[in-house]
């Protein structure tokens, strides 16, 4: 069903559940959209449906941002993470090792060259974090929301807004809108089945308006079950949001509840040594236990005598080649209240508290830690409680030519991270679903306590002067981290803070005519430091942490970005070409020695700066028979400008310095240099359809530019009908088609981190061909 209830894109309502949709140019800048309606010249001809799968360029905004609506979404395969649908923008990087793009461990998203740990990420403006695996923030938006309950996501290629609430968008913003509830009474029920045995379920249920412009409320349930495309294990959800709408005079009271128990067993890491000997599919044994034994036998053995040491069994060669088993799991509940006015209202503003409660663990059977008594290999958990709650709101208003705000953000985030061992009593049989919380460690590595506590604010004037529009601020903030340990376990404990109260921001967009426009800006970003074992400046030993304070090394990242471009459009076509410059310094990266699952601590260096540069353009256009087109194309240039010093070798007496590693003028990890996207939509009167193609050049995954992975295009399409029962209920038929032509193929890389030169194990393959056919319905 569609969910297009309120056309939040241009404020034109669909009055069908199933109405072809339509392509959305935006006439003005977000703030200004809500009362807009869409302009005559977009309108499609009489015969023919409007074109599905347009971007909404940000016409009228002083710095790049796109914006792309519901309809993006729904002709992905039900249940496709909200990032997969962003993809094909310019600049943006998307991979994963599953058809969903939902696999947390894969999932990795990238924007000019800045990881996903580098942008902001918002629903409704609460705050979800750094994008990390182990987030120690937030959470993953598939977690957040349901993906048929997105209305809107803003995407900004530069630093983002400042009103933001992120202090981690150094390279752009992501900012997810859900859905409002229909003002109708009305059920939703879809249904999906595909490859790999998947089912997914989905169902929403709207109140519609209650009385005379009264409350609405809607609440939806989603499931979803589906076997990994290699190896063996599952990958499942359940997942509840709710949302409750109530106006009151000027105002309206908002309301959402989130819910969402996730569990997934993982694929097994690789490296292009075992991708070689083992090939793509090569994954975790979960069903063979004995073997698991085995080599974990072979492991312990070759460890006590290494001058004599025994091989693996065939065709393995080492005990990272697999593993038994490995999951994540993750349990969520999101909470939030506010009130809020009409954004084109006079005196504008809004309110918001929200809460957030995390448990989860990633697990991994590892060899390297024998269950005393019992099995060769045990259970190794990396454990996560978050408990975040805080506020935000702005107000502004208009006086003269100036559209003033302010706004604030305040989150205390009391975090507790532990890695534990669980006990595998038998060498016959696994005595322990993975699938399943662990209970009851025989021992614990480290467990510390970690607190957050984050002030921001901004102020903003938009100064409209006819054709030209100016926009000024800044914004600020101080955010304060602390370690306490409960067992230490050699991690580095204490207190840090990052303040820096002035991040300016300057923009202009200059109307040529009624069809062009030029814009231009200037933002500078910081990034805060995070609280974690894993992640940050607590993420290594005491020494290790204490040297980069006194020698005054520990510094937060910073960016300063420059854009200019220009937009074009001219009834049903579409263009935007920009440029960027961004100076990115004291980049703080971490490098650890051995596989990941041994969890060895890491090193943090500040490796200088890294200076990026490129140019992002966009076409889109219907072209008549309710047929479209888009096409975007990316050009980065990213490089580190310093090398790396290293400490002396501390081995010998006198300690022996040790050079440079050689980094300055290396292409940065994971920063393909062109990224090409392309799609042919078909939409009119029963029959709608997609194909896209998607190329991306090579990367690279150390930091010396000596391993790589090479490009890859791919391919996916859509094909669907819609008609109406006897009893005039619609119903609408999709089938998708996900690695159209069964590449073979490296997704995502740096799964466990990045290193400085040599092969890692730090790959994901990607999912092979895949058909998921889903059936939608509505009254």
């Amino acid at each position: 069903m569609r969910h297009l209830h309120a056309w939040l894109l241009a404020g034109t309502a669909l009055c069908s559940p199933f109405a072809a949709n339509a392509a959305v140019i935006e006439d003005k800048p977000a703030a200004a959209t809500d009362a807009t309606t869409a302009d005559p010249a977009d309108a499609p001809a009489a015969d023919e449906a409007p074109t599905a799968d347009i971007i909404v360029v940000g016409r009228g905004e002083t710095r790049q941002v796109q914006r792309i609506s519901q309809v993006d979404i729904e002709r992905l395969p039900a249940g496709t993470s909200p990032l997969k649908a962003i993809e094909k923008l310019p600049s943006v990087n998307f991979q994963a090792a599953d058809a969903f793009g939902a696999y947390e461990w894969s999932e990795r998203v990238s924007i000019r060259s800045f990881n996903q740990n580098q942008i902001g990420f918002t629903l409704d403006g609460i705050p979800l974090g750094d994008g990390s695996y182990g987030n120690t923030n937030g959470l993953h938006i598939s977690r957040a929301i349901s993906s048929e309950n997105i209305a809107q996501t803003t995407v900004s290629q530069g630093a983002g807004s400042i009103g933001t609430q992120a202090t981690n968008n150094l390279g752009g913003t992501i900012e997810f809108v859900s859905s409002d509830p229909k003002s109708v009474f009305g059920m939703t029920l879809n249904g999906t089945f595909g490859s790999e045995n998947t089912v997914r379920a989905f169902g929403r249920l709207d109140t519609g308006v209650l009385g005379d412009n009264g409350p609405s409320a809607y609440v939806s349930y989603g499931f979803l079950d589906t076997d990994k495309w290699k190896g063996f294990g599952s990958q499942r959800q359940h997942q509840i949001n709710a949302k409750f709408v109530a106006p009151i005079a000027d105002f309206r009271l908002v309301g959402t509840f989130d819910f969402s128990d996730r569990r997934e067993n993982d694929y097994q890491d690789l490296s292009l040594d075992m991708i070689r000997r083992l090939g793509l599919r090569n994954d975790n044994i979960s069903n063979n236990y004995p073997l698991a034994v085995v080599i974990a036998d072979t492991l312990a053995y070759n460890g006590a005598h290494p001058l004599a040491p025994i091989p693996y069994p065939a065709p393995y060669t080492t005990a990272d080649d697999v593993y038994f088993d490995a999951a994540g799991l993750r349990v969520d509940y999101l909470a939030s209240f506010g009130v809020e006015t009409a954004k084109d209202a006079p005196v504008h503003g809004m309110l918001k508290a929200y809460y957030h409660s995390n448990h989860g663990q990633g697990i991994w059977y590892t060899p390297y830690q024998a269950t005393p008594g019992g099995a060769p290999l045990s259970v190794r958990t990396t454990e996560y409680d978050i408990r975040r709650k805080g506020v935000f709101g702005s107000i502004g208003g208009k006086l003269a030519f100036n559209d003033i705000t302010i706004g604030g953000w305040y989150e205390k985030n009391d975090f507790r991270q532990a890695r534990r061992f669980y006990g595998l009593g038998s060498r016959t049989v696994s005595t322990r679903n993975s699938l399943e919380f662990m209970i009851n460690p025989f021992a614990t590595q480290w467990d510390l306590n970690y607190d957050t506590e984050t002030l921001q604010y901004y102020v903003q004037d938009k100064i409209a002067l006819g054709a030209l529009t100016l926009d000024f601020g800044w914004k600020g903030f101080d955010v304060r981290n602390g370690a306490t340990p409960i067992v230490g376990g050699g991690l580095a404990a204490g207190k840090i803070k990052t303040t820096d109260w002035f991040q300016p921001h300057a923009g202009l967009n200059y109307k040529l005519s009624e069809t062009a426009e030029l814009f231009g800006d200037f933002t500078q970003a910081k990034r805060a430091f995070v609280s974690s074992a894993t992640s940050g400046p607590f993420a290594t030993t005491q020494a290790g942490f204490n040297a980069l304070l006194t020698t005054n090394k520990l510094k937060p990242e910073e960016s300063n970005t420059f854009e200019i471009g220009g937009r074009y459009r001219n009834g049903g076509f579409n263009a935007l070409l920009a440029a960027y410059y961004v100076d990115f310094s004291n980049r703080i990266i971490a490098t650890t020695v051995g596989a990941g699952i041994i969890g060895n601590l890491a090193t943090l260096s500040n490796v200088g700066s890294v200076r990026s540069y490129g140019i992002e353009a966009a076409v889109e256009a219907r072209i008549g028979h309710g047929f479209g087109v888009f096409a975007s194309y990316s050009y980065n240039d990213s490089t580190y400008r310093d090398d790396v010093p290293q400490a002396p070798d501390i081995s010998t007496t006198p300690p022996i310095p040790r050079p440079a590693i050689a980094t300055a003028g290396k292409t940065t990890v994971d920063s393909p240099k062109h990224l090409a996207k392309g799609e042919i939509t078909y939409d009119k009167g029963m029959f709608f359809g997609r194909i896209g193609a998607n190329y991306m050049s090579k990367r690279y995954f150390t930091y010396t530019n000596d391993q790589s992975v090479p490009g890859q295009l791919l391919f996916d399409a859509s094909l669907g009908v819609r008609f109406s029962l006897p009893d005039e209920r619609k119903v609408e038929v999709q089938l998708n088609a996900t690695n159209l032509f069964d590449k073979k193929y490296v997704s995502t890389i740096g799964s466990n981190g990045f290193g400085n030169s040599g092969d890692n194990q730090t790959l994901l393959a990607g999912a092979p061909q895949q058909f998921f056919v889903t059936v939608k319905t509505a009254f």
